[in-house]
């Protein structure tokens, strides 16, 4: 059974910072690609930046690039989001997703990926 863990929400400022960690376990799981989603009250789940297994790839949505850096470090396990000059309409729930497998024309969806984590509240005040 993957599980996966986030941490590192909060409460923060417009124009602050917060870094989000997703810890996946157990530590003999190994995924193609590792992605952080969110979603805001009455929205769809949006994607916000993925990851491949050798970290050398990374992929951002429009609304977040140049604010948001997505890493690895795979020998703890762990997914990183670092998010600065925070705005409020960052605020929502970030989930962590990972896949076994990986396909540039569905990094982005949903749809490629096999497990997901329950959740960080990320609120953002203005």
């Amino acid at each position: 059974q993957v599980l996966l863990v986030e941490s590192g929400g909060g409460m923060v400022q417009a124009g602050g910072s917060l870094r989000l960690a997703c810890v996946s376990s157990p530590r003999t799981f190994t995924s193609n690609a590792m992605a952080w989603f969110r979603q805001a009250p009455g929205k769809e789940r949006e994607f916000v930046a993925a990851i491949r297994w050798t970290g050398l790839s990374t992929y951002y949505a429009d609304s977040v690039k140049d604010r948001f850096t997505i890493s690895r470090d795979n020998a703890k396990s762990t997914v990183y989001l670092q998010m600065n000059s925070l705005k409020p309409e960052d605020t929502a729930v970030y989930y962590c997703a990972a896949a076994r497998g990986f396909s540039t024309a569905t990094s982005r969806t949903t749809t490629l990926y096999d497990y997901w984590g329950q959740g960080t509240q990320v609120t953002v005040s203005s």
